[in-house]
């Protein structure tokens, strides 16, 4: 024989939905503030007899403002997490720059100094100077005597003990270098401006011919070879590289500012 589960009146309604229910009839209560009106004398008198917190409304008053507190506290900590960030972004950032600045002062230096040193070097490169330094003018230009075969003398003689270092007066190129019959061993330089200068009577040449000597480079040493009464040197300026085109060596080197 089959049996069938109670339903309609002759089921009780479930543990869960009574709670349910009487939840729900004290919310609706509560709002409409008539619970302590409607309650029966016997729920008042045992309500009575209950602490505040023993409620369940209370405990859901309280769990609300504890999680009232817990997200103010997570809001204060995400803020100061946000505010701690932008902080630590702002002082990258203004690391940055400043280290931005200092590279690019550093630069700035540089560079000048850079300038500077090119300047300089410019500068020196188109200078002129003694060719013995210290040295000054024994036999001044175009001295007359048997001494000179064309009669008279086509540069000047500079003071030059033996063995003294003479250095280009200026920058240029070497084109003649070795014996030179009368000026003994010579030197003939192209300088950079389009003139030539000529060193004689060397006891030793140390240039080659092609070289590119600067101001006061080394080309030789002073000594008394070819037609010489001496130790000195013999120094000429010219329009060119031949003989016969000399021009007058002191007022070469002064329009150079060089002081003779």
């Amino acid at each position: 024989m089959a049996f069938t589960r109670a339903t309609g009146k002759h089921r009780g309604p479930s543990r869960l939905s009574r709670r349910g229910a009487g939840i729900a009839g004290v919310a609706t209560l509560a709002t409409t503030g008539v619970i302590g009106t409607l309650a029966s004398p016997a729920f008042a008198a045992d309500a009575d007899t209950r602490s505040v917190e023993d409620t369940g409304l209370t405990q859901v008053v309280a769990a609300d403002a504890l999680a009232d507190t817990i997200d103010a506290q997570a809001a204060a900590q995400e803020r100061e997490a946000a505010e701690a960030e932008a902080r630590a972004k702002a002082e990258a950032a203004r690391k940055a720059e400043a280290k931005r600045k200092a590279e690019a002062r550093a630069k700035e230096i540089r560079e000048a100094k850079e300038r500077a040193a090119r300047e300089a070097e410019r500068k020196r490169l188109n200078s002129f100077q003694l060719p013995v330094a210290g040295s000054y003018v024994t036999t001044g230009y175009q001295t007359g005597g048997s001494l000179w075969s064309s009669g008279s003398h086509s540069g000047v003689d500079f003071h030059a003990a033996y063995g003294s270092t003479v250095v280009s007066v200026g920058t240029g190129t070497v084109v003649e270098a070795g014996w030179g019959g009368a000026y003994g061993n010579n030197v003939v330089i192209r300088m950079h401006d389009g003139t030539y200068t000529q060193y004689g009577h060397l006891s030793a040449v140390t240039v080659s011919v092609g070289q590119s000597v600067t101001p006061g480079q080394q080309i030789g040493i002073s000594g008394s070879t070819g037609n010489s009464t001496g130790p000195h040197l013999h120094f000429e300026a010219r329009t060119s590289a031949e003989y016969g085109s000399d021009i007058n060596p002191v007022a070469y080197l002064r329009a150079r500012g060089v002081n003779v």
